[in-house]
């Protein structure tokens, strides 16, 4: 056979080459009398995530939950994918808000999409209660520490948000790769939790109070920061994206928004040193 290499084409492929030349990739290596299905060597591992999703904002308010995030799978420094829906609705008051590695989420998106089928179909046969957000945030927290702990992690940080139906009242929590866990009326994953989490705090407080207990943003009130948020983002964190989607959850189930964008305004860069002409 004649080798396709760049390096080598037109030569004759020696008899004991490993490597496919078309699809790039060693091929196992078989003892005469051994199955060509045993193949020997180490499990790998993500080390690092490749395509992957940046600040994901959750904030409470009355009557609900709403989550936002953008559109954006980038490939490194590259916005290779523009058109990614990072919100995941799971049942009828649950859904997941997903910021890093894009494969691990869809990964997390089978297997949880397969339990609950699994808890539907168990639902059918008797008094089986549906799971709750706290339910699957209980999984997930359980899920990501036990792959943390065999040092390999599912890449991604998550929202959990949703609305119980038991106790009548909104949930909003976080889970990372770590297995870290924790639930407050405004959370946000990535460069959010420093550019945006001030902000929500800021708005929740501002009407709520410190201790909570004042009134919660109206509907139309929260939509508007998390709006706000997504433009901050956008004008200061390399991968992200103005082009985002607003989750709400609500006792009357999971509203998705279509893909919108936020106005902005960059006439303020003609005046920087060393951006476009300069006069001095």
């Amino acid at each position: 056979m004649m080798s396709q290499h760049p390096a080598t084409w037109g030569q004759p492929t020696p008899a004991n080459s490993s490597f496919n030349q078309f699809n790039t990739f060693p091929l196992p290596q078989t003892q005469r009398g051994q199955s060509s299905h045993a193949h020997h060597g180490p499990v790998g591992h993500t080390q690092q995530p490749l395509v992957t999703g940046t600040s994901v904002l959750g904030l409470k308010y009355d009557g609900g939950v709403m989550i936002a995030a953008d559109n954006l799978a980038s490939y490194g420094s590259l916005a290779r994918f523009r058109d990614i829906q990072r919100l995941h609705p799971l049942g009828q008051h649950t859904l997941l808000g997903v910021a890093g590695d894009m494969s691990d989420f869809q990964w997390l998106k089978k297997e949880l999409d397969a339990l609950l089928r699994e808890e539907d179909a168990l639902a059918l046969t008797d008094s089986h209660p549906s799971l709750s957000p706290k339910n699957i945030y209980e999984l997930l927290s359980n899920l990501f520490y036990a792959r943390r702990s065999k040092m390999n992690p599912v890449w991604n940080a998550v929202l959990v948000g949703g609305w119980d139906k038991v106790k009548k009242e909104s949930f909003l929590a976080y889970v990372d790769l770590l297995g870290t866990t924790y639930t407050a009326p405004t959370l946000a994953t990535g460069f959010g939790a420093h550019l945006a989490q001030p902000l929500l705090r800021e708005a929740y407080e501002a009407k709520a109070g410190i201790d909570g207990n004042g009134p919660l943003l109206t509907k139309e009130e929260a939509e508007k920061v998390l709006e706000d948020c997504m433009k901050v983002l956008f004008y200061r964190d390399a991968r992200s994206l103005n082009k985002y989607q607003i989750a709400t959850i609500t006792s009357e189930g999971v509203d998705i928004s279509d893909s919108k964008s936020a106005d902005t305004y960059w006439k303020f860069a003609e005046g920087l040193r060393g951006y476009g002409a300069q006069t001095q």
